[in-house]
């Protein structure tokens, strides 16, 4: 296949387009093709991340395009070598091209944000805090009323992780949800005032989760990875349905 063809799946599914809607917003983002090595892509792995071990793993898989939701490349490369960027150095020399789907894949229908919602326990978002012409991101929703305790075990079990924080002992009944590291000032505030009494997130500031606390929240926080490489992962699936050559999924075990 093309590596335009594979684009244009993606785009499909999570319109590159999402993004730049978020950058006009004031966000910043590099989704799209990050590194094309001109040749025919004959299998793809997916990886959250753009890794070392992720470049040997798509080496000994024979895929020559890895396609990542965090950008391989975010902000100016001044050093193209083993040690300042050796998982980018590793694809060029091995010609494995690198296509990223970040903001557009969290935000798009069916994307990593609402993967999120739905491995809570949630069914429909009662409200959207950044609502987008397709998607959007951040959610509010009823789930099945239990305890706290409850509700982590089952975030444990559903997202097949141990590594995860419980603040606050309130039953739960509706969450709040934010992938990645969205647990913002603005998020809290939005959650708080649609009633949420549960938020759930990665990568919280202690500022915030003081203020939830005050404020009678409870905050759950899984790892960035394992909130996001459950929606990645049948992200992923949706596209092995779409392409014409072999799709593996690369998890990062060091991570979850």
């Amino acid at each position: 296949m093309k590596l335009k063809e594979i684009y244009e799946a993606a785009d499909g599914l999570a319109p590159f387009a999402l993004s730049e809607e978020y950058i006009q917003r004031g966000a910043y983002d590099n989704s799209g093709v990050m590194l094309d090595c001109g040749r025919e892509i004959g299998g793809v792995l997916f990886s959250l991340d753009l890794s070392l071990a992720a470049a040997e793993e798509a080496k000994k898989r024979g895929c020559n395009l890895i396609f990542t939701h965090h950008p391989a490349i975010w902000e100016g490369v001044k050093h193209l070598d083993g040690a300042h960027t050796p998982a980018l150095f590793a694809c060029v020399k091995e010609g494995i091209s690198v296509l990223s789907a970040h903001l557009n894949l969290d935000a798009a229908e069916g994307g990593i944000d609402e993967c999120l919602m739905r491995g809570l326990g949630g069914k429909q978002p009662l409200a959207v805090m950044e609502t987008l012409s397709r998607g959007g991101y951040g959610r509010v929703y009823d789930v099945p009323p239990c305890t706290a305790e409850a509700f982590a075990a089952h975030v444990r079990q559903e997202f097949g992780t141990e590594r995860i924080v419980l603040y606050g002992q309130n039953p739960v009944k509706r969450v709040a949800s934010f992938c990645g590291g969205g647990f913002s000032a603005e998020a809290l505030s939005f959650a708080l005032a649609q009633g949420a009494d549960t938020l759930v997130s990665s990568d919280a500031k202690h500022h915030l989760l003081a203020e939830a606390a005050e404020r009678g929240a409870n905050v759950l926080l899984l790892t960035h990875y394992a909130a996001e490489s459950y929606g990645f992962a049948r992200f992923a699936a949706r596209m092995a349905e779409k392409l014409s050559v072999p799709c593996v999924f690369y998890a990062d075990e060091r991570l979850k």
